[in-house]
C-alpha cells in the first residue's frame, strides 16, 4: 500500500509540533504500509476488475494493526446516546484527549460525515485532531462502486479548512501497489479481518 499524499486541512501548530503527534502519525503510516493482499505477498494488490473488490476487509486490516499499537475502536465522542458520533479508531493521548482516524468504506456523503465527526470532536475539545484515509481515484476504480475517494472530496477541501477548530485535521490519500488477474478479489461485505 502506498501513501500518495497528505492534505492538511487545519493545523493550529500546537499538537502537531509534539513528539506525541509524530508517534500518532507513525502508527497510522505503519498500519497503512502493513496492509497486504494476497497475504504474505509483501504488497497490496487488487484483483484486476473495475468495481471488483470490497473495501471493508481493507479497513479491518488497518484497524487490526492499530489495535496492536494500542488504539481503540469505535470510541464515542462526547455523547454516548449519539451512535453516529463514533470514530472508527482512536488513540488516547497524554492530555486526556484523543486522536481519531476514519477509514472510508462508504460513499462521498459518508466522507463528509466522517470529516464532520472529527471536526465536531475537535471543536468540543475531545479530539486533538484526526485523519480521514481515502483511496485515490485510480484505486477507487477497482473498489466497490461509489466509495468515497480523494479526487471526489477535493473540491470541498477549502470549505473543510474554513474552521476555527483547535488541533490538526488531515486527509491521507492511499493507493494499491498494482493489480493482477490471477488473485482472488477482495470480498465485499463484512468478511472479517481477512488481510495482512
Amino acid at each position: 500500500m502506498k501513501i500518495l499524499s497528505k492534505k492538511i486541512l487545519i493545523n493550529d501548530g500546537k499538537f502537531s509540533n509534539t513528539s506525541e503527534y509524530e508517534t500518532v502519525l507513525n502508527n497510522i503510516e505503519e498500519a497503512i504500509f502493513a496492509i497486504e493482499n494476497p497475504k504474505g505477498s509483501g504488497a497490496f494488490l487488487l484483483y484486476d476488475k473495475k468495481k471488483g473488490n470490497g473495501v471493508k476487509p481493507i479497513k479491518d486490516a488497518f484497524i487490526l494493526k492499530l489495535n496492536e499499537l494500542g488504539w481503540k475502536d469505535e470510541k464515542l465522542v462526547v455523547d454516548p446516546n449519539l451512535k453516529k458520533r463514533k470514530i472508527d479508531t482512536t488513540k488516547e493521548l497524554s492530555t486526556g484527549k484523543y486522536f481519531g482516524v476514519e477509514w472510508e468504506t462508504g460513499n462521498i456523503s459518508s466522507s463528509h460525515r466522517a470529516i464532520n465527526r472529527l471536526l465536531k470532536g475537535m471543536h468540543e475539545g475531545v479530539l486533538e485532531g484526526g485523519v480521514l484515509v481515502l483511496p485515490s481515484r485510480k484505486m477507487y476504480n477497482y473498489l466497490t462502486d461509489r466509495v468515497g475517494n480523494f479526487k471526489e472530496l477535493e473540491p470541498y477541501f477549502e470549505v473543510m479548512s474554513d474552521s476555527t477548530a483547535p488541533g490538526i485535521l488531515l486527509i491521507i490519500e492511499i493507493e494499491h501497489d498494482g493489480v493482477r488477474d490471477d488473485i482472488p478479489s477482495i470480498k465485499k461485505g463484512t468478511d472479517g479481518r481477512a488481510l495482512i
